[in-house]
Formats: structure tokens, C-alpha cells, sequence
């Protein structure tokens, strides 16, 4: 066997480590919301899903054609976050925009909604503002360390 250990030396004397830090840097610096990807998903899920798990399906037809739309596209903003972060967070204040939106849309798509779908579209709402001023916040700073 080949002794190689007096072969092996620091790394910073390889002459590219230049180079391998920008690499590596340039593949982590979008990734400090990795996070907030799976939570932002799991949102638009349940944002699609919550007509039929608090049942208010007949009750409420254009909420639920509202929230299952609404949640689609939560969903697809957090498969764009996990796909191409250094594109998407810039989208991070649309989602904002639709959180805001999910809170006021009961009273303005729904037909007199009742007590349980209001909170519900709350809650759904306040939880996408604040998980996309996390993910802005981040944004934020992984430009301004760029």
C-alpha cells in the first residue's frame, strides 16, 4: 500500500480554495429560509383542504372555491421557495399581500360567514404574514451579506 499521508497538506494552500469558498457560499446563501419552506406549504394545504375539514361546504360555496384557489397557490409560492429561493423571496411580500387578504376575504367572498370560518380564515391569514415577513426578513439579509 501506498503511504500517502506526507502528501496531504493545509487547504489553504490549494490553489483554487478561492474559488470552492465563492461555490460554497453561493450554494448556501439562498437556503436560510430552508425553514420556512415546509411550514409555507403545509399553510396552503390546510388553507385548501380547511372547507372541507370545518365543513362549511354548502354553507359557504365561493369561500371554498376561494380558499382552495388561495391555497394552490400558497403552496406553489412555497415549491418556488424550495425550487429557486434567490427568485422567489422577492414574492415573499406577496405572499404578505395574500395573508392580509385571507383575513378580510370572509366578509367580503363569504355570504355572512359564521364564528368558525372567520377564525379560521384568521388564523390561516395572520400565519402567512408572519411566516412571509420571517422569509422577507431573511431575504433581506442573505442580499445585504451578498
Amino acid at each position: 500500500m501506498a503511504d500517502v499521508s506526507h502528501t496531504r497538506g493545509d487547504m489553504a494552500s490549494h490553489p483554487d480554495v478561492s474559488e470552492m469558498r465563492d461555490r460554497y457560499d453561493r450554494m448556501l446563501g439562498g437556503r436560510d429560509v430552508t425553514l420556512l419552506d415546509g411550514p409555507v406549504f403545509l399553510l396552503g394545504l390546510y388553507c385548501a383542504v380547511s372547507p372541507w375539514i370545518l365543513h362549511y361546504t354548502t354553507s359557504q360555496p365561493a369561500l371554498v372555491t376561494h380558499n382552495l384557489i388561495m391555497g394552490i397557490a400558497i403552496g406553489l409560492l412555497a415549491l418556488g421557495f424550495t425550487r429557486a429561493p434567490e427568485r422567489m423571496y422577492g414574492l415573499s411580500w406577496a405572499f404578505c399581500a395574500m395573508g392580509v387578504w385571507m383575513i378580510i376575504a370572509p366578509w367580503i367572498v363569504g355570504d355572512s360567514p359564521d364564528a368558525g370560518v372567520v377564525v379560521n380564515n384568521i388564523i390561516i391569514g395572520a400565519l402567512a404574514v408572519v411566516l412571509s415577513l420571517m422569509c422577507a426578513g431573511t431575504a433581506v439579509r442573505s442580499t445585504t451579506r451578498s
